[in-house]
């Protein structure tokens, strides 16, 4: 008899537990949400105009011939440089004309040996340089050198391009 019993209590476990795993199985499928499909509309769209026009033909022109002006440069530097002795100031003419769209440092250079002899510093357009005093010492005599224009952007400092022109350096005394 107490065999009966055991047999009972395992059926009658077999049979909670099988309860609760249809009970659980059923539990999921019941709470459980089907995927839907869902409409998104994203970003936003461009509306219609309202108040802009085409920009004129002239208008286009000009602002064309604003680039191309910023694009050019004029440099105007003397060919030659007349110091009456090395370590004072001299005639050395340097311009940045006004219509120029860059700022520019002027450095020369000794073709012989490399040597830089003068630095201008920023010379903003419509500013000249009518005299000025070499950085080095230089013997009396003849020096050719090379003028080394190097335009920058007045707002972020940064370079835009460089032209050279010849120069030559006299030194009287």
């Amino acid at each position: 008899m107490e065999e009966k019993q055991k047999n009972k209590k395992k059926w009658l476990l077999i049979l909670l537990l099988l309860l609760l795993a249809l009970g659980g199985i059923g539990a999921y499928f019941f709470t459980r949400q089907e995927a839907k499909p869902v409409s998104m509309i994203s970003g936003e769209f461009l509306p219609e105009g309202k108040d802009a026009n085409k920009i004129s033909d002239a208008d286009l022109k000009k602002m064309a011939q604003e680039k191309v002006d910023r694009s050019k440069f004029n440099m105007v530097i003397a060919p030659d440089a007349t110091f009456e002795s090395s370590d004072k100031a001299g005639e050395l003419t340097i311009q940045n004309p006004a219509h120029n769209a860059y700022p520019v440092n002027v450095e020369i250079t000794r073709n012989d040996n490399g040597d830089l002899i003068y630095t201008s510093g920023a010379i903003q357009p419509g500013e000249e340089i009518k005299e000025a005093k070499l950085e080095k010492k230089l013997s009396k005599g003849d020096y050719p050198a090379t003028a080394k224009f190097s335009l920058y952007d007045d707002e972020t400092k940064e370079k835009k391009g460089e032209v050279a022109a010849k120069i030559t350096i006299h030194i009287k005394n």
